[in-house]
């Protein structure tokens, strides 16, 4: 929609054979950067595509969120012509991406043996719960069950008393990011040596290591010099705090930080002490140390705060709820929800851009596809004749209808 200058990905023909959040929003941040992104979809379509709200069928706002800069095949790969179409994408294919785990994916001929052997030169990245080289190989897995399993909800506990998932799918965005730099990284490594390769990015390994880079703590020497867990994280103390009329974020982190909130407090006795400049000090108090600004924030309003804290030049956040930052003045500015018409399901708001390129800015090229938006348009670049495509079409409506009974 926009005919900007040429996006960095333009030329990389991106086969996406995933489903829900995590596949999705790669192979959308993919499609952001300039790559062609083919959805390959069943004739019933992405689950995604079925939750609510939804303006009219098969376009959730899940789906619509998570499915930008990309075009919609809709095939039932159990059939001949479907199993013909799979194959000359996955040769035209510069990457192919697949969420599905892998015996079900050798089942459709579409493990990287079988994709490698039609396209020698693909970029194939598997992403699944577990890695295939562990105990854990095959198990089923999602966002809650990996949030549960690398930590967070145990980390929760700690600080709640109650194992709680966070309330976002951040397991699926996180390692939905991981897949988005590791084929970027073959994406050089291929144009250095003209070769492609195999990326596996397990859901578990991956928010293992999202997880854990501060939460080794003590264990990361051995012997260890204290238990698992970064104590500042998961301090009951650290949550927003109470004003006169509101909710408050404060967050003192620098050495000259804390000793001008101290002093703004009314508490120039405890920045005075030597103790309070040294940080190793303060790493050993952050509970004290939080329970003083809990003390002070209702004896002003959150208004008065900010005015202060920013005087001061002291972290702190509002409190904002969703619909909240639907108008915060800050992302009105940054355009980061912008709407547009969608030829099916009217004004929509999307997301916008978080990041900017002074020369090749991210576009919004395609709105969400319709369910086989693009099955004409992607057969006949394929190579199939107006009487198979009318086949294909006719037997993926067939079949959606029977699955839809």
């Amino acid at each position: 929609m926009s005919d900007r200058a040429e996006q960095p990905l333009a030329g990389i023909r991106l086969l996406d054979l995933s489903s829900l959040g995590m596949g999705p929003i790669a192979t959308q941040t993919l499609g952001d950067l300039g790559a062609d992104v083919i959805k390959l979809e069943p004739p019933s379509g992405d689950v995604f595509r079925h939750v609510v709200p939804q303006r009219s069928p098969g376009m959730s706002h899940a789906f619509i969120q998570f499915n930008r800069n990309k075009r919609s095949l809709a095939i039932d790969l159990k059939t001949e012509l479907g199993r013909e179409a799979q194959r000359r994408l996955v040769k035209t294919a510069d990457v192919v991406v697949i969420t599905i785990r892998p015996e079900a994916a050798r089942g459709l001929g579409l493990d990287y043996e079988s994709v490698r052997a039609l396209n020698p030169a693909v970029i194939y990245c598997a992403a699944y719960g577990y890695s295939e080289n562990g105990p854990y190989a095959g198990r089923p897995a999602m966002d809650d069950i990996i949030q549960s399993m690398c930590g967070l909800a145990h980390l929760q506990r700690e600080v709640s008393g109650a194992s709680q998932l966070v309330a976002t799918v951040v397991a699926d965005k996180a390692v939905g990011l991981t897949i988005v730099y590791a084929i970027l990284a073959a994406i050089i490594h291929r144009m250095k040596t003209g070769r492609g390769q195999f990326i596996e990015v397990p859901m578990f390994e991956t928010m293992v290591a999202f997880t854990m880079a501060e939460h080794v703590a003590g264990r990361t020497f051995d012997p260890p010099l204290g238990p698992a867990g970064y104590k500042r994280v998961i301090n009951k103390a650290r949550r927003p705090f109470q004003t006169k009329d509101g909710w408050l974020c404060v967050v003192p982190y620098t050495t000259p930080q804390w000793l001008r909130f101290l002093r703004l407090i009314g508490r120039p006795d405890l920045a005075e002490q030597p103790e309070m400049a040294d940080p190793v000090y303060r790493s050993q108090r952050f509970e004290e140390l939080y329970g003083l600004i809990d003390e002070a924030l209702p004896s002003r309003t959150t208004a008065e705060w900010m005015e202060k804290l920013l005087r001061e030049d002291i972290l702190f956040g509002t409190v904002n709820s969703p619909d909240d930052l639907l108008t915060d003045p800050h992302l009105e500015a940054m355009n980061m929800f912008p709407q547009v018409d969608h030829p099916t399901e009217g004004r929509i708001r999307l997301l916008g851009f978080p990041v900017t390129f002074s020369e090749t800015p991210c576009q919004l090229r395609r709105l969400p596809p319709n369910l086989g938006e693009h099955d004409a348009e992607l057969l006949t670049e394929l190579g199939f004749t107006q009487d198979e495509i009318g086949q294909l079409s006719r037997h993926a409506a067939a079949t959606a209808e029977m699955e839809a009974v």
